[in-house]
């Protein structure tokens, strides 16, 4: 056992009488040491309830013959940091979760962890540490928040987001917008819709690393205490069994995840993340292969902001499993991967039945017969953009229109809200990117405004920087290279005609090669002034086609 460098031997004593310090019987440090690692805080609601959880993991572990012991990550509220200059600091999150994992984990030998994330980056941030270390891990989540109820209706984060753009729009009053925001957000959770957190937590089923039902049994609910138990006791049979987190998520296993992402109609997000949590399992995934898999791979939910069903209805409908299942009906799955319950996904997924085709689409009467997300390639983003397909109205997947320029997200939602953008615009910010803003952030603010301003039909969205899983329309993100290391995005000028075609691939701006590279020829980077973390983070981050991993010195 790892802990047996910190428990076993005379060298060890002076070890022994820090862990006397802390309480511990001579029976407990005998026992294997189980790290929780648990990102409750009080600023975000995903995470309001994950003292609870961690409880219930440790009371698990114990009666399952482990020693718990808890520790903290931290986690950024994605909603509250939209918008401003706090938005740079979220992704960038991820790899300091990740690095302040692995210390805390190899500085205390553990022998094995439970994961306890919710919100947007603490997942993939935790799954890339396990993926790291590979001593035996498990996750279970906070949960989803229930949906909001506004005049009847269920609603959602982006429905709030919207109303802010419908009010500036003049077709919504003040006293609209006041219920929205006393309403939108009910419970604690992650929020309601098939947003990041909910993606990378059904994600994280998919690839075999969480239980059944992590993915979408509402935080409020106590079969989520019951979730948290089961975790805490069969973290200790895959100690038994020594089955780490390299053994689950192979390659085949990150197929499987690439699949149900098509299938659920996850957030862009996805395809930053699990091209990271695979660089550090030692697995390569290129973009490519996502549209590889979406050709053969129906879209089968539209959870919100893509429809009307929420996070509680695909748990009702038999959760993640119950798509896998489906799926598993065209022989869409690699069956025979190994997963955190000892057992294979053919084993888990038996049985798990479709119980709401309203929800979960049966295979033969999908949304649509190709994926939910798309990658795109051409001039405008040589090394591949995203879109996530499913959220885009059928008469914006081909699109043409004159580039509005903007080298940063406030100056566009000045001019969106400003009626600045009319119907047939494309909209561009760069300057963004994961080295450009730094941190890359999330366009929520500018998505819905548009949607709130009527526009979500007739106006395209293209960045460098990425997209809260909560924008639908045609929101392309991930454009890489970015503007700050001179990709094509920033050599776009006010009023270049930009063609985007969805369904086969492709976004160009209509201007000739010898044009852009006379403008490329003139091009200077654009001066930072950032200091601190994002400093080094900027340093070192590489593109958003590669995962925005940070390179290794």
């Amino acid at each position: 056992m790892k802990s047996d460098n910190v428990t076993k031997g005379m060298q060890q004593a002076p070890h022994r009488s820090l862990f006397n310090a802390l309480g511990l019987t001579k029976e407990e440090i005998e026992k294997p040491l189980v790290g929780i690692v648990c990102s409750y805080n009080e600023i975000v609601p995903g995470h309001m309830n994950l003292d609870k959880i961690a409880n219930a993991v440790k009371l698990g572990v114990a009666m399952a013959g482990g020693t718990p012991i808890m520790f903290p990550a931290i986690a950024v509220c994605d909603g509250i940091a939209m918008g401003h200059t706090g938005m740079k600091y979220s992704l960038v999150t991820r790899d300091l979760i990740a690095d302040s994992t692995e210390c805390m984990a190899m500085a205390h030998q553990f022998d094995a962890l439970v994961m306890i994330p919710n919100c947007d980056k603490n997942v993939p941030g935790l799954l890339m540490a396990a993926a790291r270390l590979n001593v035996p891990t498990i996750f279970v989540s906070g949960g989803p928040m229930l949906a909001g109820r506004v005049k009847g209706c269920k609603t959602s984060l982006s429905s709030m987001f919207e109303a802010v753009g419908s009010y500036a729009a003049g077709t919504m009053t003040l006293e609209d917008v006041e219920e929205f925001e006393n309403k939108a957000c009910p419970t604690c959770g992650s929020c309601s819709g098939m947003y990041t957190a909910n993606s990378m937590n059904c994600l994280t089923e998919a690839l075999g690393m969480g239980l059944s039902g992590n993915g979408t049994i509402p935080a409020v609910y106590s079969e989520r205490i019951k979730l948290a138990k089961h975790a805490g006791m069969q973290i200790m049979e895959l100690i038994k069994k020594d089955i780490r987190p390299r053994d689950i998520m192979t390659e085949k296993a990150f197929r499987n995840a690439l699949t149900v992402d098509m299938a659920l109609g996850c957030s862009t997000n996805s395809m930053l993340h699990l091209p990271a949590i695979a660089h550090e399992a030692g697995v390569d995934i290129n973009l490519d292969v996502a549209n590889e898999i979406s050709a053969v791979t129906p879209n089968l939910c539209h959870l919100a902001p893509a429809g009307h069903t929420y996070m509680e209805d695909l748990n009702e409908a038999g959760g993640v499993y119950a798509v896998m299942n489906e799926l598993n009906k065209k022989g869409l799955l690699n069956t025979d991967c190994v997963t955190c319950t000892g057992k294979t996904v053919g084993e888990n997924i038996e049985g798990h039945v479709n119980k709401d085709p309203e929800v979960i689409r049966p295979i033969e009467n999908p949304y649509s017969e190709v994926g939910g997300i798309a990658v795109l390639r051409g001039n405008l983003a040589p090394d591949s953009c995203v879109v996530k397909r499913s959220a885009v109205v059928p008469e914006m997947l081909k699109h043409e229109g004159p580039a509005r320029v903007f080298d940063c997200e406030e100056d566009a939602i000045a001019a969106i809200k400003g009626g600045k953008i009319v119907a047939g615009d494309v909209v561009v910010i760069r300057y963004e990117g994961p080295k450009g803003g730094p941190g890359m952030r999330e366009m929520l603010n500018p998505t819905s405004a548009i949607a709130g301003m009527g526009l979500g039909a007739s106006v395209a969205l293209i960045t460098d920087g990425r997209f809260s899983g909560a924008s639908r329309g045609a929101s392309i993100g991930h454009v890489s290279p970015e503007a700050a290391v001179g990709g094509p995005i920033a050599l776009v000028e006010e009023g270049d005609i930009i063609s985007i075609d969805i369904d086969n691939h492709s976004i160009n701006v209509k201007v000739s090669d010898e044009v852009l590279a006379e403008r490329k020829a003139k091009w200077q980077p654009k001066e930072s002034n950032v200091t601190g973390y994002l400093a080094r983070y900027a340093s070192l981050v590489t593109s958003a086609d590669k995962g925005a991993v940070l390179r290794t010195l």
